[in-house]
């Protein structure tokens, strides 16, 4: 079974400081020379950057002490010692960088290229000759280095997907992200089949990069308090800009059939209303094993009379799938030429 690697924690250390040196210039017919000696380098900062190249924070499994180059030392001669190098982590976007355990959120990465500081280098240590003065003409004393700052982070990723699918255990959710892309997440005919988050990556135009949609676990009663695996993923959501939910056609009461999304909105309500005022569609699922007499046209009018986008698909066998690839499409690249990823809630129109 895979692992969806989304928490992380990890100790970072900052580079300390190179000590100051003493040195008195030793030179022919100069037996005392002037003190000269430099001052010391500075650690190196360690940095968190947004990589779109990551996914997940997997690579932190193997990996969880990330130390900076220290600061070389001062030297005689008035030279100054080395500033240690950089240490910069990559980061996937969407990253909620936690100082400590509990503590307070220090930033979201969501661009790509965006860095935060999480521990600065040591300063170096002054060497003998910052010292001289009209009253110490012969300092025989030099500072040590810094030790650079260490922190203990928790890194917490909510995906930025293009779309998110939710719904209900077993409603199809897997089989409509296989329809329509490469995933390989397992599909079974039993609930929680999915018990971490699958991504996909769906290419509606050659000229532009696929979107990626993000299908998280099903969400039942008391999601949003921890219950079943809810909690853990809802937050995956927040920053997606489209939301699919996914109903299984079988359980939609022609003559009620709003009431079939009651159970996963009143969840998404709990957790974060803003969810609910994200775009949202209506994917009915199964629809291969619907009965003939069916009202199938008058139940996604009610949908769309409710304000709510409906279409009917069939992930087993394929029917409705290129329609919802083609409305997707429409959405995602209108007639304006305006780009879909610049549409999400973190980058501005």
């Amino acid at each position: 079974m895979s692992v969806f690697h989304d928490e992380a924690e990890i100790i970072v250390r900052a580079g300390a400081g190179g000590a100051g040196c003493v040195s008195f210039q030793r030179a022919p017919h100069r037996p005392r020379g002037r003190p000269d000696g430099g001052n010391g380098g500075a650690g190196g900062d360690v940095y968190l950057e947004a990589s779109p190249h990551c996914r997940t924070l997997v690579h932190f499994t193997r990996r969880r002490f990330f130390r900076a180059e220290n600061g070389r030392p001062g030297e005689g001669g008035d030279r100054q010692g080395r500033n240690g190098a950089p240490l910069i982590i990559p980061v996937p976007l969407g990253t909620r960088v936690y100082e400590g355990e509990r503590g307070r959120l220090l930033k979201e990465l969501v661009s790509p290229g965006e860095r935060l500081l999480v521990a600065r280098g040591g300063r170096g240590g002054k060497g003998n000759a910052h010292f001289v003065s009209s009253r110490l003409r012969s300092p025989r004393f030099a500072q040590p280095g810094e030790p650079g700052q260490e922190r203990r982070l928790r890194l917490e990723l909510s995906l930025l997907a293009d779309v998110g699918l939710i719904g209900r255990p077993n409603a199809g959710k897997t089989s409509v992200l296989k329809a329509l892309t490469a995933s390989r997440a397992r599909v079974g005919a039993f609930p929680f089949t999915t018990l971490t988050p699958q991504l996909g990556a769906l290419e509606v135009d050659p000229a532009r990069e696929p979107l990626i949609l993000a299908e998280v676990p099903g969400l039942i009663p008391g999601a949003h308090r921890g219950k079943g695996l809810g909690l853990r993923f809802l937050r995956h959501l927040q920053r997606t800009r489209l939301l699919w939910h996914v109903v299984d056609a079988t359980e939609v009461d022609p003559a009620r059939p709003l009431r079939a999304l009651e159970p996963v909105e009143a969840e998404m309500q709990a957790y974060d209303p803003e969810l609910l005022r994200r775009p949202r569609w209506i994917i009915l699922n199964k629809i291969d094993l619907l009965p003939p007499d069916y009202p199938l046209p008058a139940v996604l009018a009610a949908f769309r009379e409710a304000g709510r986008p409906a279409f009917a698909v069939s992930a087993r066998t394929g029917e409705g799938v290129p329609a919802l690839t083609a409305a997707l499409a429409q959405a995602v690249y209108p007639e304006e030429g305006r780009d879909f990823r610049a549409l999400r809630p973190d980058h501005p129109a």
